[in-house]
């Protein structure tokens, strides 16, 4: 520990950074819950993988940037200045009249998370020394399982008993507690603050690449061509991104950690498992409200379901490693997983609901192996001094996944709805995604142009577990890491 933090504001400041992990991730959560509630309401199920897109998007992008600036120009002033654009743009997303209103809020929020999530770690690596930091990193994880846990259930309460709006209310006092905590309780420790080189050309082809991306995901269903060009487009960005930080002195995603391929496996893992774990979160509550007609409350309750097991499963992950080669435990683990989303690329209308709980426990139990053990070990096969960004990387990565996969989803629920309406209108499927709606009208052609959209969805999803395997195969460690 720094001897320039008093200790005696510790308390107070943990008490933020545990608050600020669980508001930032209980962010999407929530919202999932919801999202059938607000794409009836502001009729935007054409856009409605924006809603999460926009948000991952903006804070995958300005992650590493604010990372940067802190070690440059301090912790507290970058920190606070996420959580005032986070809780602004939390207000203005419960305040938006218009789906692209809310669109653009949700941008404003992920750029203040961008800020909030990674240096929530940095500052608690400036209050405990190595020995007693993983024992406090692993504690104030538990704000994330938290907020997976009891998201759904306040995102679902607050949809049936007020409105959709409330779900993003909630967070503005979290916002605004946290701040008031950090400016009482956080000194900055001192330190020799380097000269500020930020790798601006990285910066700006990592944006390209990734809004190219999106976006050319978002046009696929309806306009091909101009998609064709934005996903060329972040090809080059990308290619011109892998150049840039093979020469830059202080590059932003520094190449020489990748030369452990088994690192490497670490991060795609956790990338593409992201990837499958936002498709889960969004897609199980729109099937449970818009086919069963179950309350946007019970249908988080599945979500919840696998929240618990993850809890659980990633207290395994310690003792798991020292007996068992990772590359095996993955294969078995994701070969399990493959199989039980198989079935929803295939389930009838009469698909039991408790099924939905089974493959919300096994998913669970997967990823809080799986993701832990890519955290544990992309930290573990990196030099000391290649820690940070390895973390960093890892956050950066997870983030991508979701944010990439979220559009991909879209489209490929939007894209496979209009080509199965069968006479009916697209405003009248917009309708039945809401349970209400859903509830009043029971229109079995609707219903199963919905269910064949999400079977595609889930179609996408299998795709994603096949390339973990065939990844993960490749993995070249074929001993117990020590």
């Amino acid at each position: 520990m720094s001897t320039s933090v008093k200790p005696q504001n510790r308390g107070l400041v943990m008490a933020a950074v545990f608050i600020a992990t669980f508001m930032t991730s209980v962010e999407v959560t929530i919202v999932t819950t919801a999202l059938p509630a607000i794409i009836s309401d502001l009729h935007g199920l054409a856009y409605q993988s924006w809603i999460m897109s926009a948000y991952l998007l903006t804070t995958a992008i300005t992650t590493p940037i604010y990372g940067k600036l802190a070690d440059t120009i301090g912790r507290r002033g970058i920190f606070q200045w996420g959580v005032v654009l986070f809780t602004l743009g939390t207000l203005l997303s419960g305040l938006a009249p218009h789906i692209f209103l809310l669109i653009l809020a949700r941008a404003l929020q992920g750029i203040g998370a961008g800020a909030v999530m990674p240096l929530t770690f940095t500052i608690i690596a400036d209050y405990y020394d190595f020995a007693h930091r993983a024992n406090v990193l692993a504690l104030n994880n538990t704000a994330w399982r938290l907020s997976a846990l009891v998201g759904p259930l306040i995102g679902g309460f607050l949809v049936d008993q007020l409105s959709w709006h409330w779900v993003f209310f909630v967070n503005v006092p979290l916002g605004i507690l946290v701040f008031l905590l950090i400016q009482i309780g956080y000194r900055e420790p001192s330190r020799e603050h380097g000269v500020l080189t930020i790798d601006w050309l990285g910066i700006l082809w990592l944006a390209v690449t990734l809004i190219a991306l999106l976006l050319g995901i978002q046009a696929l269903d309806r306009q091909p061509v101009l998609a064709g060009v934005l996903l060329a487009l972040a090809l080059v960005a990308g290619l011109l991104l892998y150049h840039q930080e093979q020469k830059a002195p202080d590059p932003l995603i520094a190449p020489k950690m990748f030369h452990n391929f088994t690192f490497t496996v670490q991060i795609l893992t956790a990338l593409l498992l992201s990837g499958v774990l936002i498709g889960y979160q969004v897609y199980f509550p729109i099937w449970l409200q818009s086919l069963y007609h179950l309350g946007a409350t019970t249908a988080g309750l599945v979500v919840t379901s696998s929240s618990v097991l993850w809890l659980a499963s990633s207290f395994l992950v310690g003792p798991l490693i020292k007996r068992f080669v990772p590359r095996t435990m993955t294969l078995w683990l994701v070969a399990i997983l493959t199989l039980a989303y198989l079935l929803l690329t295939i389930a009838s209308p009469h698909f039991p609901v408790w099924a939905f709980y089974v493959i919300a426990m096994i998913n669970g139990t997967v990823m809080g192996i799986v993701i832990s053990m890519n955290t544990v070990l992309s930290q573990h096969l990196v030099g000391k001094e290649y820690v940070g960004s390895a973390t960093s990387i890892l956050t950066l990565g997870r983030s991508l996944g979701q944010t990439v996969m979220t559009g991909i989803y879209g489209a490929t629920l939007t894209l496979v709805i209009r080509a199965n309406l069968h006479g009916n209108t697209f405003k009248a499927v917009n309708a039945a995604i809401s349970a209400n709606a859903a509830a009043k009208s029971h229109d079995p052609q609707v219903a199963a142009t919905i269910l064949t959209g999400l079977h595609g969805v889930f179609v996408m999803v299998v795709i994603v577990m096949v390339l973990v395997f065939i990844l993960n195969l490749r993995d070249p460690n074929r001993h117990v890491i020590q």
